[in-house]
Formats: structure tokens, C-alpha cells, sequence
């Protein structure tokens, strides 16, 4: 039976009031957005009225589409200074090694990436096959392209303790049928940067493009340059480079979703695009995956890179710092913990010692107490941590954390870690994907507290626990699995 006073289509309208209300009630669930306590997934500035402008602008343009540049050439006025923005912060423009940058707005750093290996491969109709080379520690958007694309994906391991891959091996890697290479300027999980010159160099040796993934953090490294940190060459500076991307709904503020995909000149982007014309409708050309595309969000970042300018972002980058140089000395005091890299981005990422807690129950321990951090689990002999993105609203609150962190781990320690029963230790180190059938994974999921219909555990350590005893390929299944019952119709 359908509840007719909540349907998301109910038979009578719902006064507009109303309907926000249930809005704001829903989202009194959610993970807080402000604030300085999410370490994942949103990027607060905390500039007062930041918010309502890029709203204001969001609503401007909100049914303005980008399919057809001649039809509203405001989106593509703001689209074209996006790029001019992105280009001369990331090496290119005029004035530069490369003065004849082109780029494009997408909806984030996946489709970014994708658009990166689908024009490296349509770049090389010649290749039947055709592959690319990735740092273990890439984005895992990079596998998705591989597996959208049908482009294999051949990956380097990384240092475990610089937690870098070296040029050598990715020369080494590097096979005729090789299309792309990539590099991260930061890396995601660990906030270190890639050696991007010599990886550069060793792709232009063997004739393949370089990607530079800068989505996540490579809109601050040009301000943490000016404000005397040491940030190694990475951008459309380095010879070989030949794209760069970079998100401005993370470190720009801006609202989500907007990336830029920056490459060095006309020719390499040109087979980014996809026309069709053979069919009686309008001839389709797009330059990104959408074909219709909201202003909204193109307008909502003009507006916040116009706001902030580039004084505004080098003193929220100064706010940034500080707050990373705290958190890294509270996770240096705290016995049990040690950092998995001294930051040298916007990350800070701890992990355990070998007396230490265990890292699960200290997330949950984290999370009551307002802290909300990403777990990230083991992998190729490199142990499970705990990844924090600083940004300029943790500043104000960032001394308190270590007080917190070191009260966290007191009671992570007296909690123990989570007891696995051995069977199922044991079944999730040697069960075949394949294997899974529906009871087992509803089983699974009833025991770790995961029901259907949207609920969730209160601690998710036994969750993260048992995927961590998994292998990756078990890994994603079980969450495939987990995710399809969360998500299922509200009747």
C-alpha cells in the first residue's frame, strides 16, 4: 500500500512550504555540511553568505542548457572564463609554456577523468586494444573509465612508505598499446603528490598522453606554493603534461557538481568530442558525456570564483594549512596513531601503530563524538587508515580534535577490536564472488545491522571489518549487494 502523505508523487499537490519542510526533515539525517566536523565528501569555506550567493546564481541558470552554446551564450561566456581560471592557476594561458590551453566544465571529477581516457583512446583509432597505466593509488574513477571504455588498466604499485609510484616502473609498464598515462597531483586517499615530472618525461618518451588528476586537491597547490610550502612541478608547466583536471566544487567552494578538463592545445581535446548527425533530428554535438546540462552549477561556480577571488582563495588555502600542520600534531601526540604521510596537501591521513587501536571501532569512537572521518581499508600489504579533507571550515574547530582523538582511542582501546565469528572471517577470505546468492548476502547484512528500506547501523566497524578481511573482488560485490538493498522504492 502506498503512503500517500509522503509519496514522492501523491495524488494532490503539496503546498510548496510543505514540501520544504519534509526536505529539511530529511535532511536533519544527514552528515552536518558546515561546521568543520566532516572530513569527507563536502568543502566548507565558512565565508558568510557564500552559500545564498552561489544559490541566487544557481537559480539564475538553473533551466538554462548547455546542449546548445548558440541558444544561451551566457552559459558559455561562464563556461569559457571557468576554463581561462583553471588554465592560468594550472600553468597554461598566454603567458605561459602553454599558451594555447583549451577546456571543458563537466559534472565532476569522474566524468573528467573518463573524458581523459576516452579521448586518449579515440586519439588512437589505430589501437585495437588499447590500455592505460595508473598508479595503484589512482581514482577509482580511472577504473571506471577502463571498464566503461573497455580499455584495460594496467596499474603500478606505490612505495609503501611514499606511498608513491617510481617513474621506472611506470616506464616499465608502459606496453605499444598503451593510450594514456596518469598521475595524481594530490592522490586522494593519501594526499601525497605524484612525480609527475619524471612520469611525464617517460610517457613523452614513449609517445603516450599524461593525464594530471589534480581533481581533488590541485586547486590549492598553486596557493600553498605562494604561501612557501614546498609543491613540486605537476601542472601544464611540466613538459608531457598534455591534460590536467580539476574540480572547483571541492577546494574552488563551489557548489556541486563542476569539474575542468584542461588539455594542452585544440588538437589533443579534439576527440573528446561526439557528433551524430545521421538521424532526422538536430545534429548532436557534445564535448561532454551530458548532452543537456543545467546552468545551474556552471553559474554557481562564476559566482564563487568571482566572489572569492584570488586573494580570497590564497587566505582560505593559509586557514587550510594551519588546520592540517593541527591535526597532524594531535595525531603525532596520540599514542597508538602515526601518520601514513606527512601531509603536504589538504589531507591528513593516520593509521595505527602495531600496538595501537583498531582503526573501525576509532572511526565510530570519532563519529560519537561529532568527528566525521573516511575509513579506508588495506590493500596490497599497505594497512587500513583514516583519511581527513581539511578545509577552511575545520580551522576554527581543529584544536579541539585532539583531545577528542586521544579520548577516541581510549575508548577504541577499552571496546577492543571487532570479533569477527572465525566462519565468517574464514568465508570471506576464500568465497568466490560468483558464489554469493541472495540469502547469504541478506544474512550477512541482517547480522551487521543493514536492513532494507534505508537503514543503517548505528557503528559501522563490523561492516568495515568484514570487508576489509575481504579480497577487493569480494569487496565490491558485497557492496554492490549491501547498496542494492538500501536502495529500494519507498512505497
Amino acid at each position: 500500500m502506498i503512503d500517500e502523505s509522503r509519496a514522492a508523487l501523491p495524488n494532490e499537490g503539496v503546498p510548496a512550504e510543505q514540501v520544504l519542510a519534509e526536505i529539511r526533515e530529511l535532511r536533519a539525517t544527514d552528515r552536518p555540511t558546515h561546521g568543520g566536523r566532516l572530513f569527507a565528501y563536502v568543502y566548507d569555506p565558512a565565508v558568510p553568505g557564500l552559500d545564498a550567493l552561489a544559490a541566487a546564481a544557481y537559480a539564475e541558470s538553473a533551466h538554462v542548457n548547455g546542449l546548445d552554446p548558440t541558444a544561451f551564450p551566457s552559459l558559455l561566456a561562464m563556461e569559457n572564463m571557468l576554463v581561462a581560471a583553471a588554465a592560468r592557476l594550472l600553468g597554461g594561458g598566454p603567458d605561459t609554456s602553454a599558451p594555447d590551453v583549451v577546456g571543458s566544465v563537466t559534472s565532476g571529477g569522474t566524468e573528467s577523468l573518463i573524458l581523459a581516457v576516452k579521448t586518449a583512446r579515440d586519439a588512437r583509432p589505430d589501437i585495437a586494444a588499447p590500455r592505460i597505466v595508473v598508479p595503484a593509488s589512482a581514482h577509482a574513477a580511472f577504473a571506471k573509465a577502463a571498464h566503461y571504455l573497455r580499455v584495460a588498466l594496467d596499474t603500478v604499485p606505490v612505495d609503501p612508505t611514499t606511498l608513491r609510484p617510481a617513474a621506472a616502473d611506470v616506464a616499465a609498464a608502459i606496453r605499444p598499446e598503451t593510450v594514456l598515462v596518469a598521475c595524481s597531483a594530490p592522490s586522494y586517499a593519501h594526499g601525497v603528490v605524484d612525480p609527475v615530472e619524471q612520469i611525464a618525461e617517460v610517457a613523452a618518451a614513449a609517445g603516450v598522453r599524461c593525464h594530471v588528476d589534480a581533481c581533488f586537491g590541485g586547486w590549492t597547490l598553486p596557493y600553498l606554493r605562494r604561501l612557501g610550502v614546498p609543491v613540486p612541478p605537476f601542472d601544464l608547466a611540466v613538459p608531457g603534461v598534455t591534460s590536467i583536471s580539476v574540480d572547483l566544487h571541492k577546494y574552488a567552494y563551489a557548489p556541486k557538481g563542476v569539474s575542468v578538463l584542461l588539455h594542452r592545445d585544440p588538437q589533443l581535446r579534439a576527440p573528446q568530442y561526439f557528433a551524430y548527425a545521421d538521424w532526422p533530428g538536430y545534429t548532436m554535438i557534445n564535448p561532454v558525456i551530458s548532452s543537456t546540462r543545467s546552468g545551474g552549477p556552471i553559474a554557481a561556480a562564476y559566482a564563487t570564483l568571482r566572489h572569492l577571488g584570488d586573494d580570497g582563495y590564497l587566505e582560505l588555502t593559509r586557514q587550510t594549512w594551519a588546520a592540517v600542520r593541527t591535526l597532524a600534531d594531535a595525531v603525532r601526540g596520540t599514542d597508538g596513531l602515526r601518520l601514513a604521510a606527512e601531509p603536504e596537501s589538504t589531507v591528513v591521513c593516520l593509521t595505527a601503530t602495531e600496538d595501537g587501536p583498531d582503526l573501525f571501532v576509532l572511526v565510530d569512537e570519532l563519529a560519537v563524538r561529532g568527528w566525521h572521518t573516511q575509513p579506508q581499508l588495506s590493500y596490497a600489504g599497505l594497512p587500513p587508515s583514516v583519511h581527513l579533507t581539511v578545509t577552511a571550515a575545520v580551522a576554527p574547530r581543529a584544536a579541539e580534535f585532539g583531545d577528542d582523538l586521544a579520548d577516541a582511542v581510549t575508548a577504541a582501546r577499552a571496546a577492543g577490536p571487532v570479533g569477527l565469528p572465525p566462519e565468517l572471517r574464514a568465508l570471506a577470505g576464500t568465497l568466490a564472488p560468483e558464489a554469493l546468492t541472495g540469502d547469504l548476502v541478506a544474512g550477512l547484512a541482517a547480522g551487521l545491522g543493514l536492513g532494507p528500506g534505508g537503514g543503517l547501523p548505528d557503528r559501522m566497524a563490523p561492516v568495515n571489518t568484514l570487508l576489509d578481511v575481504a579480497p577487493p573482488a569480494l569487496r565490491e560485490r558485497l557492496l554492490v549487494e549491501f547498496v542494492s538493498l538500501l536502495q529500494r522504492p519507498a512505497w
